[in-house]
């Protein structure tokens, strides 16, 4: 099968990059090893999504939980994070490529607080595709954070609790300004979502499969479109309403 032209594509897909570390270990490597070969991959995801004019794309690169990890493990990802970022930035704004951070970034190491504020600000006034990097990123945390800003402005007086809406709510979630997720693609072979945009993927497709992220392809991707392309996606309407 092949992309239909005449269906839409979705407007933010999201992408669970799992399976890199079980990727490694088949191959008696270090876990390392896989997310380095899995970096490798991200690249071509960005691209295409950036030559189909995809508004936005986000993918899950440390969440909140990561920190538990070994700490060698946790350092590496940090490194990678950085050093993918010095080698591509130059070539991702040259397509006109906004990148943004999703997380609480406050509570990273000053010097990747330094880096990302450099891409973000450089990347700043770009209009194509919006490229969300989720980095110490929680969807419990991100909803809390809402809810904390929400809250500051009411004991401020600011803001009466009546007229807080989801439109307003989602005005204070890191992706503000940016259409609901789509299409969420999860690699690797698990079915759960991990604490990743918990409120964003309310109406989200859910797409799973088993391919570990450093197998997973361009060719991987168009199926994951193609599925989504695929749904109808009534949101609570009949599907003779949406004839």
């Amino acid at each position: 099968m092949a992309l239909e032209p005449s269906h839409p594509l979705p407007q933010h897909v999201a992408i669970i990059m799992d399976g890199n570390g079980r990727w490694a270990k088949k191959r008696l490597m270090p876990r390392t090893a896989g997310h380095k070969v899995g970096a490798g991959r991200v690249r071509d995801m960005v691209m295409l999504a950036h030559d189909l004019k995809i508004p936005s794309l986000t993918l899950y690169s440390f969440s909140t939980e990561n920190w538990a990890r070994p700490e060698t493990e946790v350092s590496f990802l940090f490194n990678l994070l950085s050093s993918a970022l010095m080698r591509e930035l130059d070539a991702l704004h040259a397509r006109n490529i906004r990148i943004g951070f999703l997380g609480n970034l406050k509570a990273l190491p000053e010097k990747t607080q330094a880096l990302i504020e450099t891409v973000q600000a450089k990347t700043l006034n770009n209009t194509g595709l919006r490229l969300n990097i989720a980095f110490n990123y929680g969807g419990r945390w991100d909803i809390l954070h809402a809810t904390q800003c929400l809250a500051q402005q009411v004991q401020s007086g600011l803001l009466s609790p009546e007229n807080i809406t989801e439109s307003l709510f989602e005005d204070h979630l890191s992706t503000h300004h940016q259409p609901e997720v789509d299409l969420l693609i999860r690699t690797g072979g698990e079915h759960r979502i991990s604490n990743f945009m918990l409120w964003q993927l309310s109406y989200a497709e859910l797409y799973f499969t088993d391919v570990l992220f450093p197998e997973f392809t361009l060719t991987h991707f168009q199926a994951a479109l193609e599925f989504f392309q695929q749904q109808e996606r009534r949101k609570g309407q009949t599907s003779d309403q949406l004839k």
